[in-house]
């Protein structure tokens, strides 16, 4: 579509480029750089725009964050890009106009091309001044911050958790069903979806209990059993099961920790009593959180045994040690048929 798009260059289907470049951007983290060279002067043209309404605002901003997507090995030429970024990032400097997801994402893009030469590295460094745009930008989100906040409060903050969690839950459950629906006709597409799924297995920020909620096992374990799997899908797989894994396993150094510094407890110190006290209430809540860890362990073991899966179980644990040894993508060459297989 792009490259017939291009063929008309016709000024009133403008806007139907940009958005393409723009999809092509962010959807692709590796686009080619055939596809790159002409995306990045097409889109700046959006991104340099000055109107301050909501819906300009909203287009640069799109525009902002597509290029920021540009991966770091896509070396741009300066001469397509530097001065329009350098004139973005002044204006917003001296007037904020932009969105603060705008300007990160123009920080992002020009970072991303450091390697392009020291001439770079100086523009960033002194013209654009980016040691006080970070020291302000620090600033800022340590103010958003309650550093003293108080345990009861933390406590009226679970519900808003519990809240967030079935959001993410709901988004798992969403990218399942697109794989569910991808993974016949559209190979690429369900690839894609079991990559978001792998990422989400490496974020803290997503729980163990989340990824099983959301059907996410059980979609990487489908993903395995197809006939026939490209060395990548099964990199993608494995390291999925692999940091469920290791986030599941107990951590027992902390408790013995824990123990140690019980036995030097002196009970005639008051101050300590009080601690004491909110170490028992730290540990109550702890076992809770073990006791779930146990239940969702059991649960996601039984999953992958009715699915026949007991050898793969004993082999994550084998393969992990290489794994952290070597790089990920130096998986054995038969590795593919052994899932397949199992």
């Amino acid at each position: 579509m792009i490259v017939e798009e291009e063929k008309k260059n016709e000024e009133s289907e403008k806007s139907l480029l940009v958005d393409l470049f723009e999809c092509c951007l962010l959807l692709n983290r590796w686009a080619s750089s055939e596809l790159i060279l002409p995306c990045v002067p097409c889109i700046l043209k959006v991104a340099s725009v000055k109107e301050e309404n909501e819906e300009a605002q909203k287009e640069v901003e799109t525009a902002l964050l597509a290029l920021s997507c540009v991966n770091s090995f896509s070396k741009v030429p300066k001469e397509l890009y530097l001065n329009e970024f350098k004139e973005i990032i002044e204006y917003h400097q001296e007037y904020r106009n932009l969105t603060r997801l705008a300007y990160q994402s123009a920080w992002r893009f020009l970072i991303k091309q450091l390697d392009n030469g020291k001439s770079l590295e100086e523009v960033i460094t002194n013209e654009l001044c980016f040691e006080e745009e970070a020291k302000r930008e620090l600033e800022e989100l340590t103010r958003c911050v309650d550093w003293k906040k108080k345990e009861e409060e933390i406590g009226k903050d679970e519900g808003k958790d519990v809240s967030w969690n079935e959001e993410l839950v709901k988004l798992i459950r969403s990218i399942v069903q697109v794989f569910r629906v991808a993974k016949k006709n559209y190979e690429e597409m369900s690839i894609k979806c079991i990559e978001l799924i792998r990422s989400a297995a490496e974020s803290a920020s997503v729980k163990v209990e989340d990824l099983l909620k959301g059907g996410a096992i059980n979609a990487v374990l489908e993903k395995i059993q197809r006939q026939t799997l490209k060395k990548g899908v099964v990199h993608e797989c494995f390291l999925f099961f692999t940091n469920v894994s290791e986030r599941l396993k107990k951590k027992k150094k902390n408790e013995m920790e824990e123990e140690e510094e019980e036995e030097e407890f002196d009970e005639g110190d008051e101050e300590k009593e009080e601690e004491n006290k909110e170490e028992k209430d730290r540990k109550k809540k702890e076992e809770k959180e073990e006791a779930k860890r146990k239940a969702t362990k059991k649960e996601i073991f039984e999953k992958m045994e009715e699915q026949g899966y007991e050898d793969t179980i004993t082999s994550f644990y084998g393969t992990i040690d290489f794994l952290k040894k070597k790089y990920h993508f130096q998986l054995s060459l038969n590795i593919c048929d052994y899932f397949v297989n199992v």
